[in-house]
């Protein structure tokens, strides 16, 4: 397992560090900045920095010189994140989001088991090898949790209903296509001969599912006697064709050619049947959902941004400020809204 920590996605990525002038707490020399009442420290920040160095060297790339653009955009990610995690534990302290020490040890032991094995001493030599303390894999641990738990507290009431499920069903049916229940035979290119001779001895009373795991040279349905649930217009064209067909159910069709696999025997046992609002509600239900609670959880965190950049919440130590500024981009883009609008 890599354990590069340093710049991954947390649910809240779209948070962006406060700016402006002085928050609760004063600035010390050790920090890099303060989030309320928060200091995020220049320790933290060393480490991190350490960190992507040692990530870099392990690419073959070299570390940013001071200075250089590639330097201060380094230096603005690194900053940023620490200051995210601050915003993050301070509002997740206001809507009673925690997690505790026993939590982050639960998932380690997880990460442990799945990727080292369970031992203790393989995960120790990959974080030294990667330039990594147990502090900080704690410390990542611990905002990814608290972070997720914060998506779900903040986005704990949001459900689809049954007329948004339907409404969406209605507008996207041409997504869930009509299917049809069939055996087929995938007899391969340059096979007519033996394609017709497949079907003529099913015709006289063979059993198909025997020639399927004899000759079909299809994996998926090989293996259960040919059976295979066909979706209209997702197959190649002349399967297609010949399966949503105004054949009959029960009809065993002429050998079909197809350009790209070649010669098929195919049976139709069921019905064409629509897809019903029934058989996908749950999935459009999830999906509209999952989209609702990522739109909640943006609008949220646009707030929240705008709390910070506007109260005063956040101050940056000298040399240590994110460049561009991002609330000056908000204010920017907030402006350009309201002068079109």
């Amino acid at each position: 397992m890599k354990l590069r920590l340093l710049l991954v996605v947390i649910p809240l990525a779209a948070l962006v560090a406060g700016c402006g002038g002085g928050g609760s707490a004063k600035l010390r020399s050790s920090d890099v900045a303060v989030v309320a009442d928060r200091h995020v420290t220049k320790a933290s920040f060393d480490q991190l920095m350490e960190q992507q160095r040692k990530s870099l060297a392990s690419q073959g790339q070299k570390f940013p010189k001071p200075g250089t653009t590639e330097y201060t955009n380094l230096r603005t990610q690194v900053v940023s994140l620490l200051v995210q995690n601050a915003e993050l534990e301070v509002e997740a302290a206001k809507l009673g989001v925690r997690v505790t020490d026993k939590d982050v040890q639960t998932q380690l032991d997880q990460i442990k088991k799945q990727y080292f094995g369970g031992s203790d001493k393989r995960y120790r030599q990959s974080l030294v090898q990667q330039g990594y303390t147990d502090a900080a894999v704690r410390e990542q641990i611990r905002v990814q949790l608290l972070s997720q738990r914060l998506f779900d507290k903040v986005t704990a009431d949001v459900k689809a209903s049954d007329e948004d499920v339907h409404a969406y069903y209605v507008a996207h049916k041409s997504d869930y296509p009509p299917t049809r229940e069939v055996q087929e035979i995938l007899v391969g290119k340059g096979k007519r001969a033996l394609a017709q001779s497949i079907r003529t001895q099913i015709a006289h009373g063979a059993d198909f599912a025997k020639l399927a795991k004899r000759y079909s040279k299809d994996p998926g349905s090989k293996s259960i006697g040919g059976k295979f649930t066909a979706k209209k217009g997702q197959d190649v064209p002349e399967f297609d064709a010949a399966v949503f067909s105004k054949a009959k159910t029960g009809t065993l069709l002429q050998p079909v050619n197809t350009k790209e696999y070649g010669w098929f025997v195919i049976k139709l046992v069921g019905d064409v049947k629509p897809t019903s609002e029934a058989q996908v509600a749950s999935t459009i239900r999830a999906q509209l959902e999952q989209d609702d609670r990522n739109k909640t959880m943006t609008d949220w965190v646009a707030g929240v941004t705008k709390s910070y950049c506007k109260g005063g919440k956040v101050s940056y130590q000298a040399g240590y400020e994110p460049v561009p500024d991002p609330c000056a981009a908000l204010e920017t883009a907030t402006n350009a809204t309201t002068t079109t609008g």
